[in-house]
């Protein structure tokens, strides 16, 4: 890398300050034509063919431009400014259409094939021979047998579908935006937490709305603003307006995604057809545990089946809570009132209210905890890097050694905090695959209001440690062959490490590392603890409902994408749900045109999003071996780390389970830990 292209450097310690957007289109175009050129090698490879001039080109063929766009990818989701946004937008279609392209390159499969079918490729080492059955496998997924005039339009379609999803995200980040509330009579935010007022005043005073010397408060649909409100707020009318804002991202013009939703669907039906797949499921589970979009679908409607019973219950008894406390007829309740009842009823019923635990989870103690908990298990040291360049001034670099070899594992960034140039939500990004690897970290999370500090909520917490949860899937990687490395498996066993980690934020014995108020120091008390274990499971089925109910979602609209793409999409997706969601007043928009999980790339979590109930299931049962030898215990932990962390895409995520727990997964052990059995 030299200074006149920047996106090429390949550095554990990224110098972000020289990736500017000027930077993105003859970075990217360099990169597009060096990996050509390398694949066009490969191509013209002379026999007799080795790996080494075949399998082990390929690979090295994409890495740079892997990692220039990841580069460039990174900024688009914490920086999008107009500039970089239109450089993005400019190389989008280019790189999707060399990745389409790539894998229907006659010359290039032939000389794949040739060396993976002969007596060579047989005596390669485990982690190559894998590679190589991997790759062919991606070859033929991905067309490369296909005769010409179809690979012609599968480029298109690739092509397509990418332009597509990326205006999909912007537009569920610029409708975010464009919302705003601003309330100036504080008696509008009776019931709200004192918390949730500061950071709303904050918000006010950032915009300069108090210069007149009132008080103004400023409410956003970024999560730390619009959860509060929505669960606390005693004025319906508040709730109902944020509520109401919420559910029009995505619907509304000019940032409509109505019409871009049946247009993804139909495309990528289309590709699933071209690719000899019944539907898009089906193309897209081939090589993941469920395999089949039924299978996935089958799993989901057995755990709705086994769960129905309970969500009624706790329906009926949340509509007759209400109904008491207000003096009127039982009745289905307004879709806005729902958390806001479930918040009364959860402190009734458990004597525990949620923010009383935000002082003893001030976030730098937290990641300091978070971060000795890692040291036990996995044997990992982290550091602050205090001279790495960052993307913002809130973003912080660590740096992680191995503690028993003193071998640098590699180095991290955390991003936690709301912005408008920020898209929503919460992830890892395995930026650079390679020892010393480098990662990064990213969420939206409390932050912190005048003199007070981010102080998280429990349920922000276990984000913090889902995602870390990731990041040391990929940090812990030791694969041979980059390409298999980290996460780089199978997604619905993507999500057991990271879910797996959540389950600390529960335990005593790791809780004591880090929960401690943030003034005084003082340990989360007894009894407060106990009466969070206690609202554990507290409408656990209604939660559970939830996620089956997105998973549904997701499998209906692609199972049923060439009955459904052009039809009233909308209507049959709320019908497919009828027995997934509670009762409510009037029918609520379903998350169809602001679901980023489904829609912010060709793939994504399309047809995946069952993962994550998949993979609870998977992390539940093996949680329950760090409950029987300890959940602190250092062996425990480096036998997670050496047969699931490390391991990446070594053997199938079957064998890596057993590997670990000595069996196949119990299906019931996460609903026994949810009390729902």
């Amino acid at each position: 890398m030299t200074q006149a292209h920047p996106f090429l450097q390949d550095a554990t310690a990224v110098r972000w300050s020289l990736l500017v957007p000027e930077a993105v289109e003859p970075d990217i175009a360099l990169a597009l034509a060096q990996a050509q050129q390398a694949v066009d090698a490969v191509a013209a490879a002379p026999v007799p063919l080795s790996y080494e001039a075949t399998f082990g080109a390929f690979e090295s063929a994409l890495y740079t431009l892997g990692l220039a766009w990841n580069y460039v990818s990174h900024l688009d989701s914490v920086r999008n400014t107009p500039a970089l946004r239109a450089a993005y937008n400019a190389m989008l279609p280019k790189v999707s259409e060399f990745y389409s392209r790539l894998y229907l390159n006659a010359g290039l499969w032939h000389s794949l094939k040739t060396f993976a079918e002969s007596p060579q490729a047989k005596e390669l080492d485990p982690a190559r021979r894998r590679y190589v059955e991997e790759t062919c496998a991606d070859f033929r997924e991905n067309g490369a047998d296909l005769p010409e005039s179809q690979r012609q339009r599968l480029i298109a379609v690739d092509t397509q579908l990418a332009a597509l999803t990326q205006k999909f995200s912007e537009n569920v980040l610029d409708a975010t935006n464009a919302f705003a509330l601003v309330i100036e009579n504080d008696y509008r935010l009776s019931g709200l937490p004192a918390s949730a007022r500061a950071a709303a005043l904050a918000d006010a005073q950032a915009h300069d709305l108090c210069k007149d010397g009132r008080a103004r408060w400023r409410f956003t649909l970024h999560e730390p603003s619009l959860t509060p409100v929505l669960q606390y707020a005693d004025d319906p009318a508040l709730r109902q307006c944020l509520w109401a804002a919420a559910n029009t991202v995505g619907r509304a013009a000019p940032y409509a995604n109505t019409a871009l939703v049946p247009e993804i669907l139909a495309l990528r039906h289309e590709k699933a057809q071209l690719l000899k797949a019944a539907h898009f499921p089906n193309y897209v589970l081939a090589r993941r545990m469920a395999r089949t979009g039924e299978k996935a679908l089958a799993f989901i409607d057995d755990m709705h089946a086994r769960i129905v019973p309970a969500f009624r219950r706790e329906c009926e008894e949340l509509e007759s809570f209400k109904a008491e406390r207000t003096g009127t007829p039982r009745a289905p309740l307004e879709p806005w009132d729902v958390a806001y009842w479930a918040e009364k009823l959860r402190r009734e019923r458990t004597d525990f209210d949620a923010e009383s635990l935000r002082p003893y989870f001030e976030i730098n103690r937290t990641i300091s905890g978070l971060f000795a908990i890692a040291q036990t298990l996995f044997g990992i040291r982290i550091t602050p890097n205090t001279t790495a360049e960052t993307w913002h001034p809130d973003v912080r670099a660590y740096d992680v050694a191995d503690v028993a070899t003193g071998e640098s594992v590699g180095l991290f960034y955390t991003d936690w905090f709301p912005r408008s140039d920020k898209r929503g939500g919460a992830w890892m990004n395995p930026l650079r695959t390679g020892r010393p690897h480098t990662g990064l970290i990213c969420g939206n999370l409390t932050p912190p209001s005048g003199d007070t500090p981010s102080l998280l909520t429990h349920g922000e917490v276990t984000t913090l440690f889902h995602e870390f949860g990731h990041l040391l899937h990929h940090l812990l990687g030791n694969a041979p062959v980059r390409a298999l490395g980290g996460t780089n498996v199978a997604w619905d066993f993507v999500e057991l490490p990271s879910q797996i980690l959540e389950n600390w934020c529960w335990e005593p014995e790791a809780l004591a590392h880090f929960a401690s108020h943030w003034q005084t120091g003082e340990p989360l008390p007894p009894v407060l603890l106990e009466k969070m274990l206690r609202a554990k499971n507290f409408r656990a089925a209604s939660f559970v409902m939830r996620q089956l109910s997105f998973a549904k979602m997701d499998l209906e609209i692609h199972l049923h994408a060439d009955e459904w793409a052009h039809d009233d999409l909308e209507s049959r997706a709320r019908a497919a749900l009828a027995a997934y969601q509670m009762p409510l007043a009037r029918p609520v928009p379903t998350l169809l045109y602001r679901f980023g999980h489904l829609f912010s790339g060709p793939v994504a979590y399309a047809s995946g999003y069952y993962s994550y109930k998949w993979a609870e299931a998977l992390e539940a049962d093996a949680f329950t071996r760090f409950q029987a030898e300890g959940v602190l215990n250092p062996a425990t932990g480096r036998a997670f780390r050496e047969t699931v962390l490390s391991q990446g895409n070594l053997r199938p995520p079957e064998d890596l389970f057993r590997a670990f727990l000595g069996r196949d997964p119990d299906p019931d052990a996460v609903l026994r830990r949810d009390g729902l059995l």
